[in-house]
């Protein structure tokens, strides 16, 4: 569910929308600030929490603000743009804009983007961008020309997809809309056509994107109040070619088919959206959050006042023109479930409790028992517990005040005195809620990562991968691979896109990272043991209950069998340092369903995969070694779990791997361990026919009431 609190009014100028309006809202990089910048000469810091200006800046008389003031995040100043072509940088000691840094560029700005994690990035009304360091080293370069006569941009946005940020821009020419998607991994431009299918006649108003590793989601709100999804791939596989995109229906009627002005739409996560306009003709405009997934209204309210059409949102915070005011609404929304899509999690809330998310954890929830015989006792146990659900325990609330603001010494501080009290029912939920809390202050402060306080949350062995989202992610962005680690122990519920993201990441990191990472080695035995590979006994086994010279033997079996007699025995050492096996383990215990891991793992780089190969096929010799087969240690992976990584593996990328010269190999002795097991099971065929004729010959001497002691020589 989602809902909408009490409003304020961060601004107490009259503002208007328009070029003498309110231009934008930006993200300071302090928490809490934002950088509002009024059409016309005027930037003002403020801080929400306190509804308070810190700072205004104005550009002298005759001068023109003409786009919104930015923040660069790897310094710390502010940027902004007057008469289209000059930037100003300054910080919050400066008074006087007219004696900042100044640079004149030799083609006008549309817009500049600064995110956390890159340099700001500069977009020309010509399409062609830059980096603010490029542009500030030689200011009068020249600036080339993307779009072609009469295009002109009308949306931006920037993303950071794997640490490197990409720009897509939307243009429009003679009512057609074309986007443009720009990645600096890559450096490629890419060009799509909007195609509108059967909505040709209406016309879009607005637009909004998410980002997936692979995709960007285009969403736009269209005249007939519809909203309309298109994927764009980011790396497409030809950069060069004008590619054609076609939009497909997501949300139907969400504002009134006639409005053309006050309209506004913004995507609030993965599974929300928030629309800015009148629901129905004769209505006024209205604020309203709806859940994509399951395409239902969750909440709204009426702005009695007008709006202008322009909707931000950072954070947990919605900020819009509200009459002639810039508004703030904080707002809420949960983890996507059918059950609060239809209303079934809303519960009756006395004034001034503090009501806890609900979520469902399936692992803590089946201690409870439901089949009590004394029907009052249950009621008087349900009773009881809905009251301790509904007033969280006071450490909780402090602890909840703490994260907001205060430093990561003191948030566990505070940790330590909530754990100490005695575990209520719902300690699952209110733990979730936690950890939800510090994600995001990490959000909307990216310097701020409580990784001890996570850690020591997560050893609850409480939590799954549905009651904190974004956790493993956030593990993610940092190389958090001891965190990561742990999750994958502990959490029952994982994706399989994250999963697959954590085989990557463990692929990938260097050996000098890992040897400075504490990691839990209890998977793994000694790997310095070298493992001996037994070519003449195992062609002994593919021969075995056969006639060798009646088998069409092709060059792989011929070249595993023509062996030179000192060379009976091969040794195979472990690929892989202990600690990298130890986080490769975590991976094979997790679980996961084929079906949806087998395109995440076409992604993995091929030298990778070869690795990850050559150590499960490692650990399936170390298995051969006993009779058990089966490895040392506390919590080894199990044969049938080597054998499916391996299957699961080559099942997605066996034409890569068969390409590489390296793997070649590794291949020949999966292709004869495959053999060995086919003839394997040949033979335990044939003993267990065996056993049948000997069970007969049993009966029939159990029938004439005689015993006979006998001895069988299998092998």
């Amino acid at each position: 569910m989602a809902a909408l609190e009490e409003e304020f009014t961060l601004s107490t100028v009259p503002l208007g929308a328009g070029p003498n309006g309110l231009l934008g809202v930006e993200q300071s990089d302090k928490t809490d600030q934002f950088l509002v910048t009024h059409g016309g000469r005027t930037v003002i810091l403020y801080k929400v929490s306190d509804q308070k200006p810190l700072g205004s800046w104005s550009v002298k008389q005759g001068q023109i603000i003409t786009c919104p003031a930015v923040c660069n995040f790897q310094t710390g100043e502010f940027i902004v743009v007057h008469d289209n072509k000059v930037l100003r940088i300054w910080n919050t000691e400066d008074v006087n804009l007219d004696k900042v840094f100044k640079a004149t560029l030799s083609a006008e700005i549309y817009r500049i983007h600064s995110i956390q994690g890159t340099e700001p990035l500069v977009l020309f009304k010509e399409g062609a961008v830059r980096g603010l360091e490029a542009l500030l080293a030689e200011p009068q370069q020249k600036i080339e020309t993307v779009l072609s006569d009469d295009e002109v941009i009308k949306w931006t946005k920037v993303f950071m997809v794997f640490r490197h940020p990409v720009l897509i821009f939307i243009t429009e020419k003679h009512g057609n809309h074309f986007a443009y998607i720009q990645t600096f991994s890559s450096r490629t431009l890419s060009k799509y056509t909007l195609f509108h299918g059967q909505e040709e006649k209406s016309v879009i108003q607005n637009f909004t994107a998410s980002v997936d590793r692979k995709f960007i989601s285009l969403m736009s709100l269209s005249s007939d109040g519809c909203v309309y999804e298109t994927s764009i791939p980011i790396h497409p596989r030809d950069p060069d070619e004008n590619q054609r995109v076609v939009r497909s229906l997501l949300l139907k009627t969400v504002v009134a088919g006639n409005a053309r002005s006050g309209v506004a739409l913004t995507v609030l996560d993965q599974d929300h959206v928030a629309v800015l306009g009148p629901p129905l003709p004769a209505s006024k405009e209205c604020l309203s959050i709806w859940n994509t997934k399951f395409q239902t209204l969750q909440t709204s309210r009426e702005l009695p006042q007008g709006t202008s059409g322009q909707l931000w949102y950072f954070g947990e915070n919605l900020f819009m023109l509200h009459g002639k005011f810039l508004t703030v609404i904080p707002y809420k929304c949960e983890v996507s479930s059918l059950a609060g899509a239809l209303g079934k999690l809303k519960h009756s809330q006395d004034p001034g409790t503090h009501t806890v998310p609900h979520f469902v954890n399936w692992e803590t929830s089946r201690g409870y028992g439901f089949g009590s015989q004394n029907s009052e006792q249950s009621k008087r146990i349900l009773r009881r517990r809905k009251i301790e659900v509904n007033v969280p325990p006071p450490a909780f609330e402090q602890l909840l005040s703490t994260i907001k603001n205060d430093s990561e010494k003191d948030i566990e501080v505070e940790l330590c005195k909530f754990l100490a009290v005695k575990r209520t029912p719902d300690f699952h939920t209110i733990v979730g809620d936690i950890v939800l809390e510090l994600l995001g202050r990490h959000t909307t402060e990216p310097s701020f990562y409580p990784r001890n306080s996570l850690m020591q949350l997560i050893q609850t062995h409480v939590l799954s991968y549905s009651l904190c989202p974004g956790l493993m992610e956030a593990a993610l962005e940092k190389t958090d691979v001891q965190m990561l680690q742990l999750c994958l122990q502990q959490f029952p519920d994982i994706p399989e896109s994250i999963t697959c993201a954590c085989l990557k990441l463990f692929l990938s990191i260097s050996d000098d990272s890992l040897q400075e990472t504490e990691i839990n080695m209890e998977s793994v035995s000694d790997c310095s043991d070298p493992v001996q590979e037994k070519m003449d006994e195992q062609t002994e086994i593919l021969q075995n209950g056969f006639n060798a010279d009646e088998q069409n033997c092709d060059s792989c079996d011929r070249k595993l069998n023509q062996k030179p007699q000192d060379a009976a025995e091969e040794t195979t050492s472990c690929p892989v340092v202990p600690k990298r096996a130890a986080l490769l383990n975590a991976i094979l215990h997790s679980a996961y369903s084929e079906m949806f891991l087998l395109p995440h793992l076409k992604d993995i780089p091929a030298q990778h995969v070869t690795l990850f190969l050559q150590y499960l096929y490692f650990l399936y010799l170390k298995c051969s070694e006993n009779a058990t087969m089966t490895l040392p240690g506390l919590h080894p992976p199990t044969l049938n779990q080597i054998m499916d990584w391996i299957c699961l593996l080559l099942d997605a990328n066996f034409t890569v791997v068969v390409m590489i010269p390296e793997a070649k190999r590794l291949l020949l002795s999966l292709y004869k361990f495959v053999k060995s097991q086919i003839c394997i099971c040949s033979e335990l065929n044939k003993i267990e026919v065996s056993f049948r004729e000997l069970q007969k010959l049993n009966q029939e001497k159990n029938n004439r009431e005689l015993y006979s002691i006998e001895v069988l020589e299998l092998f």
